[in-house]
């Protein structure tokens, strides 16, 4: 394990990726941001700069510092060759457990002896993911939370391998992120989406069967209960397919009914409606 390192790699270019690579950059890490897509990268950097535009309007960001923000992202298409200083390489793809694993094998053989990988997964097994590697212990659960440059709450997940050593230092790490971080063990859903998506899945269900249209689920959850947006505002914005696979760990997971997720979700992510990220879900998006 690197004690003290001020690199970092992050693999997946997409909301989650961008974002994390942002508050990195932003806390002084140079950071490798890798994607499979040219284009992703180039979008996941407009992204990156457009919203230090938003910092620096808010006055929560000096404009004189967005360039060297920029300038410690690097971007590329592989994920070798790994920066010897690398101290931490952080995956962040979509949420498919093969994939993870086959970019974890990929970043087992590459990423220098010491660096601890972490996955930026919202429900998948940490123990599993690490099994696929040869470092199991040094493998670790950091789900930041959407999106990423405002939200404070990182879950840092202990697989079954992971020492007490990493898990402080992840701890560690995300404080100097400016993070309020939180350990949690590996169990489907964690904390954060094992109470989030049932809510999620019995407002889905509630409009399912009836009981009231969409505006008056949303605005009873709002004024009610004081949520900042209703449930199934909160779906489209995570995305319906994100949802969909998260209960569907949380079901096969526990083998709990509860857990099931609603026909109507399934229906909607099969007819491609995802929520914002594709123009239509339980709303509709210009």
């Amino acid at each position: 394990m690197i004690e003290k390192f001020n690199h970092a790699t992050v693999v997946g270019a997409g909301t989650m990726g961008n974002g994390i690579a942002h508050v990195f950059a932003q806390s002084g890490y140079t950071v490798d941001l890798v994607d499979v897509s040219q284009n992703a990268l180039d979008k996941a950097w407009a992204t990156i700069s457009a919203n230090l535009d938003r910092q620096i309007k808010k006055e929560t960001l000096k404009a004189e510092d967005k360039a060297g923000i920029l300038g410690r992202i690097r971007t590329r298409t592989t994920i070798s060759p790994f920066d010897p200083q690398t101290g931490i390489a952080i995956e962040a793809a979509t949420e498919n457990y093969e994939l993870k694993l086959k970019i974890f094998r990929e970043l087992d053989a590459a990423a220098p002896e010491g660096c601890i990988l972490a996955t930026n997964t919202s429900s998948i097994s940490i123990t599993q993911i690490a099994a696929a590697t040869r470092r199991p212990a040094a493998v670790v659960g950091m789900h930041f939370m959407n999106p990423v440059p405002v939200m404070k709450l990182v879950e840092v997940i202990k697989g079954y391998e992971t020492t007490d050593a990493v898990m402080e230092q992840i701890l560690a790490l995300s404080r100097d992120l400016g993070k309020e971080p939180v350990a949690v063990n590996d169990y489907p859903g964690f904390v954060a989406n094992r109470i989030l998506m049932p809510m999620i899945n019995e407002a889905i269900y509630t409009l399912y069967e009836g009981v009231a249209d969409r505006d008056a689920i949303d605005t009873v959850m709002k004024l009610g209960m004081a949520h900042p947006m209703g449930p199934l505002t909160l779906a489209d914005f995570i995305g319906l397919d994100v949802c969909l696979a998260i209960l569907r760990v949380l079901y096969e997971g526990f083998g709990n009914p509860k857990y099931a997720p609603c026909p109507l979700l399934v229906n909607m992510v099969a007819a491609g409606n995802l929520g914002r990220k594709s123009g239509k879900g339980f709303y509709e998006y210009k």
